[in-house]
């Protein structure tokens, strides 16, 4: 049987696991999408270049002089960086022509992904196959209609004219599909986010997942022992059992985002983590990079406040007996005034006892940033073009001897 061979090239990170898990998965899923007539044979591959530049053209030479070389038939490109084409953002393009496709994972938002990865690499390759025409989208159809078994049911896309199928996110921010006809690059097709307020909601939501805030919660270890120490003794004398009968509710809740929003700030501010005017990115690009970690680490902060306030709830409950609480605010003890002052507890021991501390492992929140990771890019690439350089000057000197 002829074989058809695909490569994934990914960035480093989020894109690089995608691009590992679906290499055993992906030959089944392509003989029922798109043709049983081929062995499909799926590679993928981590290229610096592919997560080191917002310029997709570049990218897309790159990894085209590369195909050429290996001699794939189709090529797919996921980078956990944004696209745009004039500020408006793109979720994937493809070229019929050349066999290559380019998939921005921002551009999904903030959910699981893994599903529509899939989803939207099959489509694209299916609009390689078949052809980004109107006949080319009927012939798929006819495809899919032929099959005697249904498979994949996890998989929601059954429509030829969709990136992906539809869930809650693609109907507050819809995808559109255009197919530019007069382009320098040559893109047959392109997926884009119908409003540009949906668009921006995509991609910094994506740009968050990407970032993966879960993995840069260890490293609140030594902040979440200083914060819980101070609340626990705090929480021993009684001064805070009686603020917590006089403080309000909506005071409590100010308090809480007041917290939140200082511990975010400082350590925005203590690690140099916001993005400053520089000529590596553009004013537009830097913004969303500010946001992008603003959110990351308010996400981050948000788990770390839940997780003090369980464990001040748990203390509260096995070592406060309610006849000391009762001493304590003269009224009758039930399970609210726990939680409520476990809450006040949580707010004031993030304030007081978190803000100035150091984090244990500082890479770890460097590394959840797209300004730092896109510098640590930027200067392995330089490397890696410098390296290229003396390889092609020293085989130049060879060839002259």
């Amino acid at each position: 049987m002829t074989k058809k061979s695909i490569a994934l090239i990914t960035a480093p990170g989020i894109a690089e696991r995608f691009g590992a898990e679906l290499v055993d998965e992906l030959p089944e899923m392509l003989d029922y999408y798109i043709t049983d007539d081929y062995e499909w044979e799926v590679h993928y591959y981590e290229d610096i270049l592919t997560g080191g530049t917002n310029d997709s053209t570049e990218v897309l030479d790159a990894v085209l002089r590369r195909q050429e070389r290996e001699e794939w038939d189709y090529i797919i490109v996921l980078t956990d960086l944004p696209l745009f084409k004039e500020k408006k953002p793109v979720v994937a393009e493809a070229l019929k022509d050349r066999g290559a496709a380019f998939l921005s994972l921002p551009g999904f938002g903030f959910t699981m992904m893994r599903k529509r990865v899939q989803e939207a690499i099959l489509q694209l390759i299916n609009e390689m196959y078949y052809g980004t025409s109107d006949e080319g989208r009927k012939a798929s159809e006819a495809n899919l209609k032929s099959q005697r078994r249904q498979k994949f049911d996890a998989l929601r896309n059954k429509n030829s004219r969709a990136l992906i199928g539809t869930r809650l996110f693609e109907r507050f921010a819809p995808l559109i599909r255009e197919t530019p006809e007069q382009e320098e690059t040559g893109v047959d097709v392109r997926y884009t986010v119908k409003t540009r307020l949906g668009g921006m909601i995509r991609i910094v939501s994506g740009m968050v997942f990407a970032n993966e805030p879960w993995q840069m919660f260890p490293a609140f270890g030594k902040i979440i022992v200083i914060a819980f120490t101070t609340g626990a003794y705090a929480l021993v004398f009684q001064t805070l059992w009686q603020l917590s009968t006089n403080y309000s509710v909506p005071r409590a809740v100010l308090m809480t985002i007041f917290s939140i929003l200082a511990l975010t700030t400082w350590i925005i501010l203590a690690h140099g983590l916001w993005e400053r005017k520089n000529d590596e990115h553009t004013a537009f690009l830097r913004k969303l990079y500010n946001a992008t970690t603003f959110f990351t680490l308010l996400l981050t902060v948000i788990i770390y406040y839940v997780i003090l306030f369980m464990m001040f709830l748990t203390l509260t409950l096995l070592l406060m007996s309610p006849a000391q609480i009762e001493s304590y605010t003269s009224s009758p003890v039930h399970l609210g005034i726990y939680a409520y002052t476990s809450w006040i507890g949580a707010s004031l021991s993030t304030i007081i006892g978190a803000v100035g501390s150091a984090f244990e492992d500082e890479q770890v929140v460097l590394d959840s940033t797209y300004g730092h990771r896109q510098r640590q890019r930027h200067e392995k690439l330089k490397e890696q073009r410098q390296k290229e350089k003396e390889q092609e000057k020293e085989e130049s000197r060879k060839y002259e001897e």
